[in-house]
């Protein structure tokens, strides 16, 4: 543990397992106490239907040397929302950092299907978790961050907002609900400038989350070993690097330059010289511009 966040409040929307569990930890191993939310419980699991769950977050964070606080909370839920930020204001008084992570929505997307076949139903529930759960937390929990200068937004998406802008994401409800995150970090720095606060766009590279590990039946230690059944996998990343660049950019007293931005956990990477579980620095998003979306074989050198 280092003391970095020492006396910062966190909040991690959407910290069960993946990224937010891995931003919620290494928040906690900088010194901060991290609000905790989640849908899958010990009592209850969300519609992911795994066996990750907030209050396992909480406890991975304390153990890492910072407080973690578990609180089930659905985040397209108002009154669940605003009462967890009274929680806070009332034990705490402040806020320092709100990490919209909330997404869930995987088992629901039709991948390389097009929208007039895809379920209708499924991909408007798609955008409202991606998108009014992320409006729904900032509506609540910013009246709190913004009372006191060099409160931070981080908005977590998939790919930056250069990739989004030029590619297809296999999914039109995918590729809008991605995008507008984005979109959603720029319009929340414009309006937090006035306060002295910044809000940034923030994208992992390939994840190796939970789902992904098991899916390809490996495990953080050997996780190389699913580059036998697919060769870019060699660029993948530990849900702790994003939590190292979150930590960074929450640390730099100078975070107002990145406001408004679109930033990926490699680029911050080579900007704070912080490293991934194995001491690399895995740069995906530009291995998948020149490496992976040209065709050419998979080879990592160079780009962690």
């Amino acid at each position: 543990m280092n003391s970095t966040l020492e006396g910062k409040v966190a909040l991690v929307a959407g910290a069960t397992r993946g990224t937010g569990r891995g931003i919620a930890v290494e928040l906690g191993a900088a010194g901060a106490t991290v609000y905790c939310t989640g849908r899958s419980t010990r009592r209850r699991r969300s519609e992911m239907n795994r066996p990750e769950t907030v209050e396992e977050t909480a406890e991975h964070v304390t153990r890492a040397g910072g407080q973690g606080i578990a609180v089930e909370v659905d985040h397209l839920e108002p009154e669940a929302v605003r009462a967890l930020v009274e929680r806070i204001r009332r034990e705490r008084g402040r806020l320092d950092l709100l990490v919209n992570d909330i997404w869930g929505a995987d088992p629901l997307t039709e991948w390389n299907v097009p929208v007039w076949e895809h379920s209708l139903d499924d991909g408007l529930r798609i955008l409202r978790l991606a998108i009014d759960t992320h409006l729904i937390t900032s509506h609540h929990a910013l009246p709190l961050l913004i009372e006191n200068p060099g409160g931070l937004v981080v908005e977590v998406t998939d790919g930056t907002l250069e990739y989004n802008l030029a590619n297809y994401r296999l999914s039109a409800f995918y590729d809008l609900a991605k995008l507008s995150v984005n979109r959603l970090a720029f319009t929340q720095a414009h309006e937090l400038r006035p306060h002295g606060c910044c809000a940034v766009s923030l994208t992992p590279g390939w994840l190796r989350s939970e789902s992904m590990l098991e899916n390809f039946g490996v495990t953080e230690e050997n996780w190389r070993d699913a580059t036998a059944k697919q060769p870019h996998f060699v660029i993948s990343e530990s849900p702790s690097y994003t939590g190292r660049a979150v930590v960074a950019l929450a640390a730099d007293e100078d975070r107002m330059r990145w406001s408004g931005q679109s930033v990926s956990s490699g680029r911050l990477a080579q900007v704070y010289g912080f490293t991934d579980l194995d001491g690399s620095r895995p740069d995906a998003w530009r291995y998948i511009e020149e490496v992976e979306s040209k065709g050419r074989p998979a080879d990592a050198t160079g780009y962690r």
